[in-house]
């Protein structure tokens, strides 16, 4: 099971930012070099214009630091994230949508993998979220190779009605399709925000619901839980 560590400027491994992998995390301080009068900053193409890290050599000039200005740079993808203090700002991480903490830590990830690129990738974040869908139907207890059959299943155990139409709109919206991951054309960023709240709404539902239940019953006192247990045994 995959587990996500949160990027932050006191840690030297978590999910990186650019790439979701958990890894090492090399950092370093940011120098100011001065621009000669009339300059311009340079701007350089490669890369599609991000940022990267550079040697330069045979400067003699004063160096200036910048002050709570950080870099991290990923082992797995040798791109790199600026920090201003302790805070994330390239890449930016959108926290409009956060998963349901009673998911299991794979599932999480990938809700948090499709809250990062929705904005540049609704389909990309739609598929992602189908693919929530049919591991949340694994977590709960079904084979998560066709979500179509599981849903039926789940149907059979006693699903109830508003839950399987939760589950068939996350299915079917976009793209009737029996594979969660498959990306349509249709996905919109309208599409993905619906998705996001839809599994959360399962979530809460089917696991979170029945999980606070289960904890408030087991806190009844003995004597009271053995009396609900002869209740309920089959009379002779």
């Amino acid at each position: 099971m995959k587990r996500y560590v949160e990027p932050s400027i006191h840690l030297n491994s978590f999910n990186c930012p650019r790439c979701g992998a958990l890894a090492n995390q090399k950092w370093y301080n940011t120098r100011a070099d001065n621009i000669p009068e009339k300059g311009i900053p340079k701007l350089e193409d490669i890369r599609n214009g991000d940022i990267f890290l550079t040697e330069l050599y045979g400067s003699h000039q004063a160096l200036s630091y910048l002050v709570n200005l950080s870099i991290s740079e990923c082992f797995s993808c040798n791109n790199i994230s600026l920090w201003i203090h302790s805070t994330l700002v390239h890449p930016q991480i959108s926290h409009e949508f956060e998963p349901n903490e009673d998911l299991s830590e794979d599932i999480k990830l990938d809700f948090l993998e499709a809250a990062k690129i929705v904005q540049l990738s609704p389909r990309g974040a739609a598929a992602l979220l189908r693919l929530c869908v049919q591991k949340m139907c694994v977590q709960l207890g079904e084979k998560g190779k066709h979500i179509n059959t599981d849903i039926a299943a789940l149907v059979k155990k006693g699903l109830s009605v508003q839950v399987q139409q939760a589950l068939d709109i996350v299915r079917v919206t976009g793209n009737d399709a029996v594979h969660p991951g498959q990306i349509d054309l249709r996905d919109d960023r309208a599409t993905a925000s619906q998705l996001f709240n839809l599994v959360n709404i399962i979530a809460e539902i089917m696991i979170s619901q029945p999980k606070r239940i289960q904890e408030m019953y087991d806190q009844l006192p003995e004597d009271k839980l053995e009396g609900i247990e002869q209740r309920d045994k089959p009379k002779p």
